[in-house]
């Protein structure tokens, strides 16, 4: 498949969604709710739940079902009120020590006058540098689009995965090409260029583990819900001796990681 194939299938109608991921590899699952400052927004999902018998803080960015989902969740572009409410559910999990499972699709954060008047810029960037010091192991999960900051603003993590069908990128391709060539069309060029695939991804050391998809949704992502059990406990239970030394390891990992991304040699 070419990049822009990618993207089309991490946009594909029937895809899994966070609240999928959420109900098949969590029990127990008890969602919160607003942010206490402005409101409750419905593109953020976030609760705490159950993984076997490790209790976790789990937050999934929700593009919704049907139409009427979808509205409703605002496609997935969240607000800053919905920013606020995950930061809100991490500090929490750094206070009772839970880990933390972010889980990202959205094409990004909502661009709308009313969430840059209630600060949508400040919302993520605030996202970014809390993360960058939570006292508590993160994974972030890319199961869809990773579009720009709005994607960011819950990838700051220790580990960050990808299904091989998801894509993370700067902008989207539509957006790239009409900016670069000043024509939407040559977005197949612009996927190619923007580097937004698993395996690039992997290549760049944006991400550290990729997660095989087939072509059939029902059968195969009932083996990604296993297969992310099993991933994300082990890694779990591996931060669990010695915990206060490997958490002073992990913060300086985590801020190695990303200062590193980028670099030109």
């Amino acid at each position: 498949m070419g990049a822009y194939d990618k993207v089309l299938a991490a946009r594909a109608k029937g895809r899994p969604t966070a609240v999928d991921f959420i109900k098949n590899i969590f029990t127990d699952f008890v969602e919160m709710h607003g942010d206490r400052r402005f409101g409750d927004d419905k593109a953020v999902v976030a609760g705490i739940a159950m993984l076997g018998d490790v209790p976790v803080t789990v937050i999934g960015l929700e593009k919704g079902h049907d139409l009427k989902e979808k509205v409703m969740r605002n496609f997935g572009s969240a607000h800053p009120e919905g920013y606020r409410k995950a930061l809100r559910q991490m500090k929490l999990a750094e206070k009772f020590g839970r880990p933390i499972v972010c889980f990202v699709d959205t094409a990004g954060a909502y661009c709308g006058v009313d969430a840059e008047s209630r600060g949508q810029g400040e919302a993520i960037a605030e996202n970014l540098y809390e993360m960058m010091t939570l006292r508590t192991p993160i994974v972030s999960i890319f199961i869809g689009e990773g579009g720009s900051g709005g994607a960011l603003a819950l990838a700051v993590a220790d580990e960050v995965w990808i299904l091989s069908n998801a894509f993370y990128s700067v902008i989207s391709p539509e957006g790239c090409a009409s900016i670069l060539w000043k024509d939407a069309k040559k977005v197949r060029e612009a996927s190619e260029c923007l580097k937004l695939t698993a395996e690039d991804l992997l290549w760049l050391g944006a991400v550290e583990r990729i997660i095989e998809e087939k072509e059939d949704f029902a059968d195969v992502y009932k083996n990604i819900y296993f297969l992310l059990i099993e991933y994300l406990d082990k890694y779990y239970k591996s931060q669990e001796k010695d915990k206060e030394k490997l958490l002073d390891e992990m913060l300086k990992k985590r801020y190695k990681k990303f200062r590193k991304i980028g670099e030109v040699s």
